[in-house]
């Protein structure tokens, strides 16, 4: 689908936005910074979750995602159940009819080509799968820009995933793991380049300097995460939440027994109980929560810290950007991928099984470091913001062909 001359193009960005993860929304601001400077006369808007929240924060109309509003809670009544399968085939309506307005649609990073958190076939992997096929039927460009994406075994979920992967017209990804899946997955990915996370590009708070030590030392962000496992672990689901949370807990109550500010952190709506449960069983002054809508403020928090230790990605992205020396309780490969690439790959540790004293272990060695690890963040950071802008770059020349300075010379004979 092509505008006409003089006509603004029709941008949508489409994906679980405003839906109380910080780390989507955050990408989802990326995505409208780089719209907003290399293509200010786009009109945009968004097919998403939370379609009032992303108006009444980014200013941009929005449409809900599904039209039953009960599409993520389980099915149990026979009302339920018959009002979920005919949401199913409504949306492809909707998503067909909101697809076609648009010349471009982008679906801002995230993890949607994974399954590393609990995730049925027939939610987001569906919804992404209309994306896509509309997107192919009518001509209008449909991009995953900087997505992840991780091995699957469920097997519609499998499926439903790599034939968006395939539909897509642009894919770019967030990590060299990512890629490699869909590689094994069975999408040619020989064009498809990695590129940082988009939240690499949001402006950072910087902490403080490689020299400066507080005397005494100071706060210690913990972020905390709703973790239960993977799509495979439904079975082990509540133990590996229990042994997460009785980790933690014993590593938050040390630091607190040391002396230590401890502040806890969500990355997402469905983490506040997990942050009563701590507060509940250390019950110590020095523990207190933090109350965070975005990604700035989480960085606003991680800059006043000594050291982060965190489970959401976005939260160790947030703190990697803050030059704030990182642990990170990581439960897939996309966790691992960021630490290796920010040069603190020693210091990652299981979330399904925190040992408290190894974790300790861990801190207390990072924290030694912290005047080098401040050093190497810094550099890092530099390195991954231009990257990103390479991804921008690399976006107007796929998606606004005209907009491309270096268009017109290709297609000069």
């Amino acid at each position: 689908m092509t505008p006409g001359k003089g006509t603004p193009v029709r941008v949508g960005v489409f994906g679980l936005l405003g839906s109380g993860n910080l780390g989507n929304d955050g990408s989802l601001e990326a995505v409208l910074g780089y719209l907003r400077a290399a293509h200010p006369d786009a009109a945009v808007d968004a097919l998403c979750g939370g379609p009032e929240a992303v108006t009444a924060r980014f200013g941009i109309p929005a449409t809900r995602l599904h039209w039953y509003r009960g599409e993520y809670r389980t099915a149990s009544r026979a009302g339920s159940v018959v009002a979920k399968g005919l949401g199913k085939a409504i949306d492809a309506v909707r998503t067909a009819s909101w697809v076609r307005r648009h010349d471009v649609v982008i679906v801002p990073g995230m993890g949607v080509l994974e399954a590393t958190l609990p995730l049925r076939p027939w939610g987001f992997p569906y919804a992404l799968f209309l994306l896509c096929a509309s997107g192919r039927l009518f001509g209008t460009r449909v991009a995953l820009v900087s997505v992840g994406a991780a091995a699957i075994g469920n097997r519609p979920t499998r499926a439903l995933v790599r034939w968006s992967a395939r539909l897509a017209h642009y894919r770019s990804y967030r990590d060299a793991p990512s890629r490699d899946a869909m590689r094994a997955m069975g999408v040619d990915t020989a064009r498809d380049e990695v590129y940082p996370d988009l939240a690499f590009s949001l402006p950072a708070l910087p902490g403080r300097g490689p020299d400066e030590v507080p005397v005494p030392p100071g706060p210690v962000c913990v972020g905390v995460m709703a973790f239960h496992g993977g799509n495979d672990d439904r079975a082990r689901a509540e133990e590996i939440h229990r042994r997460y949370l009785d980790g933690t807990i014993r590593f938050v109550r040390t630091l607190a027994g040391d002396g230590r500010p401890v502040r806890l952190l969500t990355g997402d709506g469905v983490d506040v109980p997990v942050v009563a449960a701590i507060l509940d069983a250390v019950d110590s002054p020095l523990v207190t929560a933090a109350e965070t809508a975005s990604l700035a403020d989480l960085m606003k928090e991680m800059a006043a810290a000594d050291t982060v230790v965190a489970v959401r990605y976005h939260n160790l992205i947030c703190a990697l950007k803050t030059g704030t020396p990182t642990l990170a309780l990581s439960y897939a490969a996309k966790s691992d991928a960021l630490m290796e690439s920010m040069g603190l790959g020693a210091y990652t540790h299981p979330a399904r099984e925190v040992d408290a004293d190894r974790l300790l272990e861990q801190f207390r060695s990072l924290e030694l470091r912290s005047a080098e690890v401040r050093r190497t963040l810094a550099e890092r950071n530099l390195t991954a913001a231009r990257l990103v802008e390479r991804q921008f770059t690399a976006l107007t020349a796929a998606l606004f062909p005209a907009a491309d300075p270096t268009h017109a010379l290709r297609e000069t004979p």
